[in-house]
């Protein structure tokens, strides 16, 4: 067979060029731990929401004992984050509004952490009830280094969305 120096072989669809297959595998597992944080972090906001939303009573005696604020804004936010905190979550889980999801968790955690830091510089010794019974004898530095982590997973995951195509 004759065969002229311009003519370029046929290629099959299975073919792909050489440095296709391992940015492409790499970029697929990127996505795919970026996709399991969100999981994992509206794992934890859908369970500490459900916590507070059973007893908004109890979670509003807990916003009091920060001594920040009023008693009966205590009791309205108490009917009102769990709910926030939730929906917010199924935002990450489903990439619904997911910028505006991941800001207002990314706000509540700050302000969640100045005001436990406020509490302890106060000399309150306080149960935060973000997680029910389970963090209920967690001392300041374990509240301190939960809050901070949660807080630099919802701030990479703010990052890598700027970064990377969404979903």
């Amino acid at each position: 067979m004759n065969q002229t120096p311009n003519a370029q072989r046929p290629t099959l669809d299975a073919e792909l060029p050489a440095a296709g297959p391992t940015s492409n595998i790499k970029r697929r597992t990127s996505n795919i731990f970026w996709r399991v944080l969100d999981l994992v972090l509206a794992g934890i906001f859908i369970y500490a929401g459900v916590l507070k939303a059973i007893d908004p009573v109890q979670f509003a005696n807990d916003i009091d004992n920060f001594k920040i604020l009023p008693w009966p804004v205590s009791v309205a936010l108490a009917f009102y984050l769990p709910w926030l905190e939730i929906l917010c979550a199924l935002g990450l889980v489903f990439r619904v509004l997911y910028c505006g999801a991941l800001s207002i968790l990314t706000a509540s955690i700050v302000i969640f952490t100045l005001a436990i830091t406020a509490a302890k510089v106060r000399g309150l010794d306080i149960t935060c009830g973000c997680f029910g019974h389970a963090s209920q004898h967690w001392s300041f530095p374990n509240h301190l280094a939960t809050n901070l982590a949660i807080l630099a997973a919802l701030l990479a995951l703010g990052f890598s969305n700027r970064l990377r195509k969404p979903l």
